[in-house]
């Protein structure tokens, strides 16, 4: 249960060792990057940062298989735009006459804004799931309880019970296929597997609210005097290496779309910037993204 594979666990990695705050932000970093950028060369770039970041991490294989994930959804993004998108010019394949769909025209434009996308959608895949297997969410939400500590506690009690309810359904999956009848199949026995753990999960919920009622945290509390609360302490190497990192990756990104360094324009054909300046913001991205993770002191869990 604890060692599901895209759960958090500590591991001895400059991620790791970063303040959750700080992780978090570099992750958004990454995302927004991802959003800015539709060169496909800086988006190669960056998924080639993203991957080595999982391997810095110590959580490759398990980014790998988001990665596989990633694949699997973005090829129909990519057929997809082909059959359907007609604004390209440099037709490769003529299908005739589709019907509703009009002239089946098939473009290097679709497939090349295609594969755009489909890496755009990879490289978010890629960094919330670095994100949620390197940063500490229980740091993060007791960072969010100075704001509220209500919510804090709800969204913390919430991620907790995912990994049981995965735990829940094996189980009863596992008690379904031990049956002398053995395991019902169809949407019938899926129906009554959820419903099960869905049972299970609110009968849980009620002992989880009694207790905490026990405890008095329905109570209210002088501000500052929740429970855990500890001094701040100062930045390590780790929070500011990835916090300039997290600086130069979105100040990279934004002069490259800013400047034309990395210009992409895929209708009515490909243009595309292909200049130092574009091999500048490539390299640029790629050592922001995983210089944070040479230095190794000081990273035990």
């Amino acid at each position: 249960m604890i060692g599901s594979s895209f759960f958090y666990r500590r591991l001895a990695s400059p991620l790791h060792a970063t303040r959750a705050g700080i992780g978090a932000l570099w992750a958004v970093s990454l995302i927004a990057a991802a959003l800015i950028l539709y060169n496909p060369l800086t988006l190669i770039a960056l998924l080639l940062g993203v991957l080595g970041a999982g391997w810095g991490a110590g959580v490759g294989r398990r980014l790998a298989g988001s990665l596989r994930t990633a694949l699997i959804v973005g090829v129909p993004i990519v057929l997809v735009n082909v059959l359907v998108d007609r604004q390209g010019l440099t037709v490769y394949a003529r299908l005739g006459d589709l019907g509703p769909f009009g002239q089946g025209d098939l473009t290097l434009e679709a497939v090349v804004y295609g594969g755009v996308i489909a890496l755009k959608l990879a490289l978010l895949i890629l960094a919330t799931t670095l994100a949620g297997l390197a940063v500490d969410p229980d740091a993060l939400l007791r960072g969010v309880r100075r704001f509220s500590f209500r919510s804090a506690l709800t969204a913390t009690l919430a991620i907790r019970m995912l990994p049981l309810l995965a735990a829940d359904s094996r189980r009863l999956a596992e008690a379904q296929r031990t049956r002398p009848g053995g395991s019902p199949g169809g949407t019938r026995a899926r129906v009554a597997l959820v419903s099960a753990v869905v049972a299970g999960s609110l009968d849980r919920a009620m002992d989880v609210a009694a207790t905490l009622e026990v405890r008095g945290l329905a109570a209210p509390r002088p501000a500052g005097t929740g429970a855990g609360a500890a001094p701040r302490q100062a930045l390590s190497r780790h929070d500011l290496a990835f916090t300039a990192s997290a600086v130069a990756v979105l100040a990279l990104s934004l002069v490259g779309r800013l400047t034309g360094a990395a210009s992409f324009v895929a209708y009515p054909q490909i243009q595309m910037s292909l200049g130092a300046g574009t091999l500048a913001i490539c390299a640029g991205l790629l050592v922001a993204v995983l210089l944070p993770f040479c230095d190794r002191r000081g990273i035990d869990p």
